[in-house]
């Protein structure tokens, strides 16, 4: 069990997936608003920048894992034009927002929103050619699990590209983002979302997280037969790419 699974966003006795669920719907109606300004906008340019690694590949059917409202979904049927896209995730607070956005852009033909166990996907296997994540699987309840998942409905020779966000490695920008997770992030996403837990959980998720070379190891784990990692922005977050 890696260190993240077991932190949990609220004090309770409800499993981890439960209370994962409740926080974002508790947080949907500002988790746009707050994302962004958090990052100052950057986290636009990371999502971008993840999927122009699927870009040469053209995958017509893709799955967002994780989806919430919907940003990267949105992205990757601007960017790469797939014939289907299906963005799956346990909130349906997160999800309707999403909806919302995809209907005000014309995408609905293509981006559809589904409930889903991310640890035990309803789909058959081998019924995507890509499969995408933007900062989500940390919240997994189990990362082998929900990653063995993401590579059992990939088609064979099919790709898997993640972001996430991870902690910076080198100085200064180590110690500062120390700062800001712990102080910064937290205070501002409590006065904005009025979820005392949310913010804070964010930060412990991100430190837990295996990143990098760890992270690399762990994909190959799950089955994919290649594997890679870049970071971006000083390492503030990672992009991951892999083949099944």
């Amino acid at each position: 069990m890696y260190r993240q699974e077991t932190i949990k966003p609220y004090e309770a006795e409800a499993g981890k997936a439960a209370q994962v669920e409740q926080m974002f719907d508790n947080i949907a109606p500002t988790y746009d608003k707050l994302n962004h300004r958090l990052s100052w906008d950057i986290d636009k340019g990371w999502r971008r920048k993840a999927i122009r690694q699927l870009e040469p590949y053209k995958p017509q059917t893709l799955l967002d894992i994780a989806t919430g409202t919907g940003d990267f979904a949105i992205l990757a049927a601007e960017m790469l034009r797939p014939e289907r896209l299906v963005g799956a995730d346990i909130s349906e607070g997160m999800m309707e927002i999403g909806r919302q956005k995809v209907k005000a852009k014309g995408l609905q033909d293509i981006i559809s929103f589904e409930k889903e166990d991310c640890l035990a996907l309803s789909y058959p296997d081998g019924s995507f050619d890509a499969v995408t994540a933007a900062f989500g699987i940390r919240n997994f309840a189990d990362l082998d699990k929900g990653l063995m998942e993401m590579c059992r409905v990939l088609k064979e020779g099919g790709h898997l590209s993640i972001v996430e966000l991870t902690t910076p490695v080198n100085f200064p920008m180590k110690q500062l983002f120390h700062v800001y997770s712990h102080t910064v992030l937290p205070l501002y996403g409590r006065l904005i979302s009025k979820d005392t837990s949310a913010y804070a959980y964010l930060t412990k998720t991100i430190e837990a997280f295996p990143q990098g070379e760890r992270m690399v190891e762990i994909l190959k784990k799950a089955g994919f037969k290649e594997a890679s990692f870049k970071r971006l922005t000083s390492g503030i977050c990672t992009m991951y790419f892999a083949t099944k």
